[in-house]
């Protein structure tokens, strides 16, 4: 027997299962098809820029984060607490009363902030953030028939809220699970999301560093995919290279896209994004804030000039700018049209911006229609398990806590053995 659990991906999921799995003194081989781990969270350099796989943030509040990564180790920049919006009159801010209270004057002349409507959001976002193991218990339905119910339906959904959380969420119909965006809005509520100084990747590689440094460490194999898992009472995987591993217990922590490939699982619905980097000789805005349109005249669902909140991302001299819209469904948004709804949104011309690269991320989060499923069973087949945000809730909190959940599953059932 080669070990007694071998874990396959080292994204998030995988990393922590085998954290967990190493620290209780098993034998774990993780086994990761990519030459470096992170899976999505991954981030490249390219030409003195970084760029990571799409837009991504890291929320320092999630409690996973908090309890399993020390974010002071990341040098975690934060975006702006608010939003730049993008009105028929132009840009305006809306900021954190809190966090940014010089704002405050302008948020209260950005016109978008009826006090019906705010009042009616407020009581709608409550339940999240005084109880929020009730929201995820209680009953649930899509997100649009809830604000509808709730009474919100000015200025500050149809031109903030609901063009932030397309970017978020990755559809921009109204049917993801209410409750699961009302726990969003509440871990925006409490935290301001960052990037890492070194980009999005430098989390799982801190996660595995940490991992290896360990007494007990998993022992970690890179461009190693696999082709094929057993269960049963010997489990196993075969490699892409033709060779074998058997152990104890086998546990697949690969994407949703890929998942199905391998276990005897549905194929987990996902949503697609798409973002383009481009270098900018001139910043369009000086703000750190991302950038929504409130117009929602194009496919733009989120800009940010991204080396404004974290410097490292652009060479001296230069800025980086990303703008995300959304992919599948029939959304196959043209560089043409990004570019003329940028220069509109900022109010500054993008002609000599330069692409550097566009990503299409086709499964850049698992689905989450109602009602909210928080939980999938560990086990799938004898000896088999699945992690994954695709089995929890689709966030990094989700992958960290699905790994964690995963990998004590397989602890007690190797202790019963």
């Amino acid at each position: 027997m080669d070990a007694d659990v071998v874990v396959v991906g080292a994204g998030l999921a995988g990393l922590r299962c085998a954290d967990r799995l190493a620290e209780a003194g098993r034998r774990v081989i993780l086994l990761e098809r990519d030459e470096v781990v992170g899976g999505r969270q991954r981030t490249d350099e390219v030409n003195g820029f970084l760029l990571d796989r799409g837009f991504q943030v890291l929320n320092p509040v999630y409690p996973a984060v908090q309890r399993w990564v020390d974010v002071d180790d990341l040098a975690l920049r934060p975006f702006g607490a608010g939003l730049l919006v993008r009105r028929a009159r132009g840009l305006v801010a809306l900021t954190h009363p809190l966090r940014s209270p010089a704002g405050v004057p302008a948020t209260l002349r950005s016109g978008l902030l009826r006090p019906r409507e705010l009042g009616a959001l407020a009581r709608w976002a409550a339940p999240a953030l005084a109880r929020p193991r009730a929201v995820i218990s209680g009953p649930d339905r899509a997100v649009r028939e809830g604000l509808d119910a709730a009474g919100v339906t000015g200025p500050l959904r149809h031109e903030v809220l609901e063009p932030f959380l397309a970017g978020v969420v990755a559809e921009d119909r109204g049917e993801t699970s209410e409750a699961y965006v009302r726990l969003l809005v509440r871990m925006f509520a409490l935290g301001v999301p960052g990037l890492p100084a070194r980009g999005i990747g430098a989390l799982p590689a801190w996660m595995a560093d940490r991992m290896t440094r360990r007494a007990q460490a998993p022992e970690v194999r890179l461009s190693a995919g696999v082709v094929g898992v057993r269960a049963g009472a010997e489990p196993g995987v075969e490699c892409l290279d033709g060779t074998s591993l058997t152990a104890r217990a086998v546990v697949v922590a690969v994407g949703p896209e890929a998942v199905a490939g391998l276990v005897d699982v549905p194929a987990p619905q996902t949503r697609g994004l798409r973002t383009w980097w481009f270098a900018a000789p001139e910043a369009p805005t000086d703000s750190d804030l991302v950038v929504v349109d409130g117009r929602r005249r194009g496919p733009m669902v989120n800009a940010a000039v991204v080396s404004n909140a974290v410097p490292s991302y652009a060479p001296p001299g230069e800025h980086l700018v990303q703008v995300t819209t959304l992919l599948g469904d029939g959304a196959d948004p043209s560089e043409d049209d990004v570019r003329r709804q940028a220069a509109e949104v900022f109010g500054r011309p993008t002609t000599a911006w330069r692409t550097i690269r566009r990503d299409d991320v086709f499964d850049a989060l698992p689905a989450q229609p109602a009602p909210l499923r928080v939980t999938s069973p560990a086990r799938v087949a004898a000896g088999v398990y699945v992690a994954g945000d695709h089995r929890d809730t689709a966030s990094i909190q989700g992958a960290l806590v699905s790994g964690h959940r995963v990998a004590g599953v397989v602890l007690g059932d190797l202790g019963a053995a």
